[in-house]
């Protein structure tokens, strides 16, 4: 065990792509951590998914050594999709390394981490990473620093991690400056598990951080929500290899297996204690998180719904802020309904689960959740399209608002604002940050930013502006359900909630791609797209013409005529009993309406 005095618990938070995971990377590297043979860019990334996209998804604990003090470090996701990864790491700290690009200055999810790192009272070590590249200028940002996030400007370390340069200083900083943990280890054992993820052969391994008493290998211990009783198979560090070590102590990160096998019995935020000697009570643990952004989740082939509800299971032990909840598509068969954090959010889940598990899935188009009363005064909630009542019945729709926080170079100004207000938002202040760099915020509608807000954003600043938003509440709005029917019958997994205003518009772009997509068939099949009775946009898809003719040669022209008239009258049964079957990929696609 460490003495208290010798032990430091930080995380590294930034906007995404400000260098967070380079500097771990670095950090791992001074410190002696790696050996140089294995070294790696972005090595605490352990998933090819993460590696791939170059972005941090899971939060990553690593033990470190420096001038006889421990460090643990905690390396965060920076996207604000994955900010409850960043809420939950905060919990196990005393301390923060906030990154901030040399070159690019604050961002918004910058300030977000900032805040969220204030309102647990932590201290916060700033740093401005990338200082080697041309277009740096330390000097103006570290004003900025102090101006916005009160930081003095000369305690802003200039640093590269690229290179190396001032790492050093860092660590350094994080042993001067940052507190030493409190606990006491003559009392009743409390440690709190702030992420777990599944292990075939091991079970359930969790993360966890000891604050009073002392966790050691072989004790029974008593998870304190569940009220189950489980012995401590193994107690050890990630250093960044996993070491078992005999006991943690007050102050301590480490991991824990204690061969769990049902994935609900270590969620984060669970309070383990000792069974003999239990604590009276429970640590605070978390939030459970709010899903923002809902779809359905079917496998391709329906045999494999098993596979997903277990792999749904195993992958909410490693990320518990998504929810799931079984639901049936007259198209799509037995799937479920899914809540995420966000739009990049969703799409990692989704992708997850086909490469772990080997699922192959199709995703329904995202949806939000809203509150709908009927004329009775009966309130429903619903995130599914297709349960909103009939429209006679409904009296008012509220739908989720957002206060969405933008940050960009003062030039994009007039182009942001044109995107905000035709997504229906209504600006509610603007602020120069600089001479160059502006604050926008805008009061809007979650379903109007959970499409493709980030993308346009991005592409209408040429990827400077930075997109940070939190939930305000819910608001009365024009709202309507448009269904698409083919051949008549409508198909759920098209229906959407849209604004009165733009319903003409999403009925026609669906309908027309779908006619695209839809393959031929011996018949004629009409697409439509509809608001209860009435019908907004209309296509067909023209059927197959046979030449029944192409055996004749020669002869009367009523011998040509009666051919035709026979195949006329087996089309009309043939589409009086033909059922079109749309393809998998016609979903995939259609439900990607703006790409």
């Amino acid at each position: 065990m460490t003495e208290l005095s010798r032990i430091r618990n930080i995380s590294i938070i930034a906007h995404i792509d400000h260098g967070k995971s380079t500097l771990a990377d670095r950090m791992l590297e001074l410190c002696g951590a790696v050996d140089p043979r294995d070294m790696r860019d972005q090595y605490l990334d352990s998933m090819d998914l993460e590696r791939e996209r170059g972005i941090t998804i899971k939060l990553q604990s690593v033990r470190l050594d420096h001038r006889d003090h421990v460090i643990n470090l905690i390396d965060t996701p920076g996207h604000v999709d994955f900010g409850y990864e960043v809420s939950r790491s905060l919990a196990a700290c005393e301390g923060v390394i906030l990154v901030v690009d040399a070159s690019q200055g604050i961002e918004a999810q910058t300030l977000a981490n900032c805040y969220l790192a204030l309102e647990n009272d932590l201290e916060i070590v700033a740093v401005l990473n990338k200082i080697d590249l041309p277009a740096a200028d330390p000097d103006t940002y570290a004003e900025e620093i102090e101006r916005v996030l009160g930081v003095p400007a000369e305690d802003v370390l200039r640093i590269s991690a690229k290179t190396g340069e001032g790492v050093t200083d860092v660590l350094d900083a994080v042993v001067e400056r940052i507190p030493a943990p409190e606990g006491d280890a003559a009392s009743p054992l409390q440690g709190l598990i702030f992420d777990s993820h599944f292990d075939q052969y091991r079970g359930v391994v969790s993360s966890i951080r000891v604050v009073n008493g002392e966790l050691r290998t072989g004790s029974k211990l008593r998870f304190m929500q569940t009220g189950r009783t489980h012995e401590a198979l193994e107690v050890g560090v990630r250093s960044p290899i996993s070491t078992p070590i005999g006991a943690l102590g007050p102050g301590e990160v480490g991991y824990l297996i204690a061969g769990i096998k049902d994935v609900g019995e270590a969620r984060s935020g669970e309070t383990v204690t000792d069974a003999a000697r239990a604590a009276d009570s429970p640590l605070e643990g978390y939030q459970d998180p709010k899903p923002m952004v809902f779809c359905g989740l079917y496998p391709v082939d329906g045999d494999e719904f098993e596979d997903l509800r277990e792999s749904l299971e195993k992958l909410r032990l490693n990320d518990s802020s998504f929810t799931y909840e079984p639901e049936t598509s007259g198209a799509l068969g037995f799937g479920f309904r899914c809540g995420f954090l966000g739009l990049l959010h969703m799409e990692i889940v989704r992708e997850r689960l086909e490469r772990e598990y080997d699922l192959n899935l199709i995703a329904t188009a995202p949806s939000v959740e809203y509150r709908v009363v009927r004329e009775d005064g009966q309130e429903l909630v619903i995130d599914n399209p297709a349960d909103l009542p009939d429209p006679s019945s409904v009296d008012k729709v509220f739908e989720p608002f957002l206060r969405v926080t933008v940050i960009t170079p003062s030039n994009y100004t007039g182009a942001l604002m044109e995107l905000c207000q035709a997504r229906r938002g209504e600006m509610v202040k603007m602020e120069y940050l600089s001479p160059e760099r502006v604050e926008i915020q805008y009061r809007m509608p979650l379903g109007e930013v959970v499409m493709d807000f980030f993308d346009q954003l991005k592409s209408r600043t040429q990827g400077y502006a930075s997109l940070d938003y939190e939930p305000i509440g819910y608001e009365e709005s024009d709202l309507v359900k448009v269904d698409v029917l083919i051949s008549g019958e409508p198909v759920d997994a098209f229906s959407a909630i849209v604004h009165k205003d733009k319903s003409y518009e999403y009925g026609k772009k669906m309908v027309d791609k779908l006619r695209e997509l839809i393959p031929r068939q011996q018949f004629d099949v009409p697409i439509q797209a509809a608001i209860g009775s009435r019908i907004l946009s209309r296509q067909t898809v023209k059927a197959f013409r046979k030449d029944v003719t192409a055996k004749l040669y020669g002869g009367d022209v009523t011998r040509k005529n009666k051919l035709l008239q026979k195949q006329k009258e087996g089309k009309k049964r043939m589409k009086n009993l033909g059922r079109v079957e749309v393809p998998s990929e016609a979903f995939i696609s259609a439900l990607k309406l703006d790409d």
